[in-house]
């Protein structure tokens, strides 16, 4: 599984026991494509180095053009092969690693986990030190945090791991109960599944919702899942935790219709055929957040899709999600995205307009 040639033609090999694929995608190389460079070492989980190759490596630029330019790279020398067997071959190595848009680790095993390759902590510290987006994915945590790019930084990996990255990497703040964290400039998400969540995020986060929910739509996944991944956690991992199958999926279900309505935790509590404290507190076990701060990341979620696809001043759209005034949006807006109403249409619109028949 590998971007195999520096040439017009991404040529992508698969070799097995006996077994061949090879997958050639026209992805020609363009100099104004954002460079994805995935680092990946022998014995990777197979899963998880698959994902970005499915989000970043296939050309999507019916979408939005130009797509990403996907390489895979060498962390280690000598042939490379996944947990599952599959034989790596790829030109790219740590230099151009290091040259990419965004650095990506990509999950590592155990033996990795603890004793990282010196070559690959370099390269990482020197892509930082760069201004370069850096990504884990799964345990490649473990990676980012003994090339020190985690100190003093919130961070995340598989439930499994959770005590014993806490307890290697003390100056880690660890995040137990999210699918993935960003912090700056550096993303890390949990385990398996969750890489699907980070990967979507940062098309969202370069192309817009509109382009992210089609992505998913194609791969047949949520295009944003609720709640973290403390809901799918063993309770053999750590003290008992409530029950997560707490029915609340048709509530939300009944809010997202009427973000534009008033909202009240009252309100949710009664459609659930609960009392206020009972709701509240199956709402924070379920989904690891208040009701009414998950109504207003709804709310900010909508009012994007809104500004992508429409060409509704801002008073109309704050109306449409639910803010009542401009105002009222621009904070909230600005506080969970870090940009304005108007700065976000600015970089997204472009790329979203004609095609609001994709969400």
């Amino acid at each position: 599984m590998t971007t195999g040639r520096r040439a017009a033609v991404t040529t992508t090999g698969l070799t097995t026991t006996g077994l061949t694929t090879t997958a050639v995608t026209a992805s020609a190389a363009r100099p104004d494509r954002h460079v994805v460079a995935v680092a990946v070492t022998d014995n990777a989980p197979t899963f998880e180095l698959a994902v970005p190759c499915e989000v970043f490596g296939l050309d999507r630029s019916d979408i939005s053009d130009p797509w990403y330019d996907l390489r895979l790279c060498a962390a280690e020398p000598g042939v490379l092969r996944t947990a599952a067997g599959l034989t790596l071959h790829t030109s790219y190595g740590l230099d151009d690693l290091v040259a990419a848009d965004t650095v990506v680790v990509a999950a590592v095993e155990r033996r990795v986990q603890t004793d990282p390759p010196e070559p690959l902590l370099d390269a990482l510290r020197t892509a930082h030190a760069r201004g370069r987006r850096i990504v884990s994915l799964c345990s490649g945590a473990y990676v980012l945090a003994a090339a020190g790019l985690l100190t003093g930084r919130r961070a995340t990996t598989h439930w499994m791991s959770a005590a014993d990255f806490a307890h290697r990497f003390p100056d880690v703040t660890y995040e137990p109960a999210v699918l993935y964290v960003q912090d700056g400039g550096v993303f890390t998400s949990a385990g398996t599944g969750a890489v699907i969540d980070l990967c979507l995020h940062l098309v969202r986060h370069d192309r817009g919702s509109a382009v992210a929910n089609e992505v998913a739509r194609r791969m047949v996944v949520p295009p944003h899942r609720e709640g973290g991944q403390s809901q799918y956690a063993s309770p053999l991992a750590g003290a008992p935790r409530a029950r997560r199958d707490t029915g609340l999926a048709p509530v939300l279900d009944w809010a997202r219709e009427r973000l534009h309505e008033p909202l009240t935790v009252a309100a949710l509590a009664r459609r659930a055929h609960l009392g206020e404290r009972t709701f509240a507190r199956r709402f924070r076990e379920a989904l690891g957040t208040t009701p009414l701060q998950w109504i207003l990341q709804e709310r900010v979620r909508l009012a994007q899709e809104l500004l992508e696809t429409t060409d509704d001043p801002v008073e109309s759209v704050a109306r449409r999600a639910g803010f009542g005034t401009a105002a009222n949006l621009r904070h909230h807006f600005a506080r969970l995205t870090t940009v304005s109403p108007q700065s976000y249409r600015q970089v997204f619109r472009g790329g979203a307009a004609g095609r609001s028949s994709l969400t």
